[in-house]
């Protein structure tokens, strides 16, 4: 704004001529560029004036603008706090609701559970009605019972009695078996004597059947002679037998002697007294 009426600069005149010396002076300015000059000057006069009241309009318009942005700051830091309150308010009401809301929900949810709890008791209360009318059948049937059970009590007197002479028959049996075991343990004890002397009469009848095994074999072996005298005979001689493959045909089998030097005492004359021992000692135990 300040070069907006400026006339352009004055020309500049040289200090020396084209051609001329060092004493020659520039020419005085004329009239008209005085005039330039004047009219230069006062046209940057007035636009000074004019800059000077644009400037305290300016600044009368800032002093203006400052307040009102003061002004402003102090509504907006009055907007703010109230803003703070109000948010902090809500945050409260918020808060609040949200503790209700919760409490709704945990009494809705013990409403549920009291639901389900009374849902429970009337299935129970059912149970119990159908347990009751059971107990009251069973009841019934122990009362048939004890009136039962009072007929037989009357008839107790003649069980004890029986009682009694059934304990006095079992003490008695029990005196008879003591008399008996005592007579199978002598039995045992003379078994046990048979015993001993039929393990001696076979140890004995073993040695008998092994010395006749014995001659036997002799007798085999010498079978070039040939018996001429009686048995026991000291002086008994042997001729020579012509039929010595027959005797031996003839020769009993030392098993066959073994099968039967046992016959002698009877069939089944060696285990006679022991089947009889054995009955004896089954009895016993009963």
């Amino acid at each position: 704004m300040a070069g907006r009426h400026r006339n352009p600069p004055p020309p500049s005149f040289p200090r020396g001529g084209g051609g001329g010396g060092r004493g020659h002076h520039p020419p005085p300015p004329s009239l008209h560029h005085h005039r330039l000059l004047e009219e230069r000057l006062g046209a940057e006069i007035e636009e000074a004036h004019v800059l000077l009241g644009q400037n305290q309009r300016l600044a009368a318009t800032h002093v203006a603008l400052v307040q009102e942005v003061s002004a402003v700051r102090h509504e907006l830091g009055r907007t703010a706090r109230g803003l703070a309150a109000a948010q902090e308010e809500g945050d409260l009401r918020l808060r609040e609701v949200y503790e209700r809301s919760m409490k709704m929900e945990a009494e809705l949810r013990a409403v549920d559970e009291m639901r389900a709890e009374l849902a429970q008791v009337r299935l129970d209360i059912q149970k119990l009605g159908a347990a009751r009318q059971e107990l009251m059948g069973q009841v019934q049937g122990f009362t048939q019972d004890l009136a039962r059970s009072a007929v037989d009590l009357q008839q107790v007197a003649a069980l004890k009695a029986e009682i009694q002479e059934i304990r006095h028959e079992t003490q008695h049996l029990r005196s008879g078996i003591e008399v008996e075991k005592k007579g199978y343990a002598e039995s045992y004890e003379q078994g046990q004597e048979m015993q001993k002397k039929l393990i001696s009469v076979a140890s004995e009848v073993e040695k008998l059947r092994a010395e006749a095994e014995k001659r036997s074999r002799v007798a085999v072996s010498g079978g070039n002679q040939v018996y001429v005298g009686g048995y026991g005979n000291p002086k008994a001689t042997y001729a020579a037998n012509p039929y010595n493959a027959g005797y031996n045909i003839n020769q009993p089998h030392p098993q066959a002697n073994t099968a039967d030097s046992g016959s002698q005492y009877g069939p089944g004359s060696t285990h006679a007294p022991w089947s009889a021992y054995d009955m004896q000692r089954a009895t016993g135990r009963r």
